[in-house]
């Protein structure tokens, strides 16, 4: 979008907050960069330019705003709605694979040389893998500053920067302040807990908190997940350790409230949280879609800015699709409960009931199958499954292609069309996932007067597209989505 300057300066011109993270204003004369609903007098047209990403407006050397912080704006819904590799780059930076394994372990992930990587990005985004994960590591450290009293030195490190003086020029070139001229700003009323982390998510609006925290809530595996005093807690697995998340819905961001083991995976801890609620996605762009058809145009008028509920483990998701196969929600969580508590890794949560971590797919693998509760071809399912996880043969992750990888779920034994979109549309957050065979979909289908069929549906839905995960979110709400499902 970046290169219509004429919707760009429209957009700025009307601090239209709805393409926050989508663009970003560089202005030429005060070398300042800003989101496009900054508040400030929005600069002479001619003295505007754009970048696709905040890497690309600090590789040229434009530092950010003091008053609307973009690198606080909502992440670019293109990141999520694209499979290409770009996409899958950008899904990986956000998640710390650069950091942790440099620019060669991102190509081996996702299978290019580091010079297709690097020259692809520069093209698209102005900036390539290592400057944007640069980026990625200041707004790490600007939220530690400002949400830590740990001193600079642990700090810098705990960011990502491999030296103190790196951090300190980093600090420097995107904020125009020193660490601790930043650290000053920090309101003085910010009450400081320590070893927890108080943050906001910013999202675009309209967000319905009903249909995303409720599902969350409605399938919380005990140990694992709770809601509590209004706020959906679950533990998490993180490359360096593990963590808690408190996330409570407020009217323009999610409070979120985390709990780490190592502090070098904040920047993985927010992508995960950020990613399972669905927080930068484009509710405008799918709710207008949806309802060019009239069935659904009631429905989105109802309760606009539905999200798709989503995972931070994807592994954990596709076990637990597994365990769903034709029972109820409540077998479900009694059949997940038990493996967490043979399974899990204890997690301690002082503030409520969350025990363990959700077992890892190389401890499920060691399952004895005679032990599981379930009819013999679900066993037979289960093991396959945790068996290619665990060995590396199926790989699901934010990296992961959604067509190649639907098309090994469904050569799996007993994985049929529900459990592979399922997974593709929770796990793996492929926008278009549609879900024709699920019992909740065909009631409601039935009810509006919608084919439920699932042939007939599915040439419905045509329309929908790219958006039919979306579509599914509205056709659940009218059913009160008990999640007894269907075929597998």
């Amino acid at each position: 979008m970046h290169t219509d300057t004429e919707r760009c300066v429209r957009a700025v011109q009307s601090k239209d907050a709805r393409f926050d993270g989508w663009f970003f204003t560089a202005v030429l004369t005060t070398r300042i960069y800003c989101r496009p609903s900054c508040p400030v007098v929005p600069p002479k047209p001619e003295n505007m330019t754009f970048y696709p990403s905040a890497a690309a407006c600090q590789q040229a050397g434009f530092r950010a705003c003091k008053r609307c912080r973009p690198d606080t704006s909502p992440g670019s819904p293109e990141w999520n709605q694209r499979a290409d590799l770009v996409a899958r780059a950008m899904r990986l930076i956000a998640d710390g694979t650069v950091d942790r394994e440099g620019v060669p372990g991102l190509a081996a992930r996702l299978g290019y040389s580091t010079r297709q990587i690097e020259r692809q990005l520069l093209a698209e985004l102005g900036a390539g893998p290592l400057a944007l994960a640069r980026a990625q590591r200041a707004q790490t450290a600007r939220l530690l500053i400002e949400t830590t009293a740990l001193p600079m030195a642990e700090i810098a490190f705990a960011a990502g920067f491999s030296s103190i003086r790196t951090f300190n020029d980093t600090v420097r070139d995107v904020f125009a302040l020193s660490p601790s001229e930043l650290r000053n700003r920090r309101p003085k009323t910010t009450v400081l807990t320590p070893g927890t982390l108080t943050l906001r998510l910013p999202f675009r609006a309209p967000l319905n908190p009903d249909n995303l925290f409720g599902h969350l809530a409605a399938t919380a595996v005990p140990g694992v997940e709770e809601w509590r005093a209004g706020a959906y807690r679950r533990t998490l697995r993180l490359p360096y350790g593990h963590g808690i998340a408190s996330l409570t819905p407020k009217s323009d961001h999610i409070a979120c409230r985390l709990t780490l083991s190592d502090l070098r995976d904040l920047p993985v801890a927010i992508s995960r949280c950020r990613r399972m609620l669905d927080l930068d996605a484009d509710p405008v762009a799918v709710d207008d879609r949806l309802r060019t058809d009239p069935v659904l145009a009631p429905l989105v008028d109802k309760a606009p800015g539905r999200r798709v509920p989503r995972t931070v483990d994807e592994a954990e998701f596709a076990v637990r699709a597994v365990l769903g196969q034709q029972v109820s929600t409540a077998a479900a969580r009694t059949h997940a409960a038990r493996l967490v508590t043979a399974h899990g890794e204890p997690a301690d949560d002082p503030e409520g009931g969350l025990t363990h971590l959700f077992p890892s797919p190389e401890a499920l693998a060691a399952v004895d199958p005679e032990s599981l509760a379930m009819p013999r071809t679900r066993r037979t399912t289960f093991t396959t499954l945790v068996g290619q996880l665990a060995d590396g043969t199926l790989h699901l992750g934010v990296e992961s292609d959604w067509t190649e990888t639907r098309a090994h779920l469904l050569s799996l034994p007993g994985f049929g069309p529900w459990t592979a979109d399922v997974i593709a549309m929770r796990a793996l957050g492929d926008p278009d996932a549609f879900l024709p065979t699920d019992l909740g979909i065909r009631r409601a289908a039935q009810e509006l007067g919608l084919p439920s069929t699932p042939a007939a549906l599915t040439a419905r839905a045509v329309a929908w597209r790219p958006w039919r995960a979306y579509a599914v979110q509205y056709l659940w709400a009218t059913d009160n989505h008990p999640i007894n499902f269907l075929p597998v």
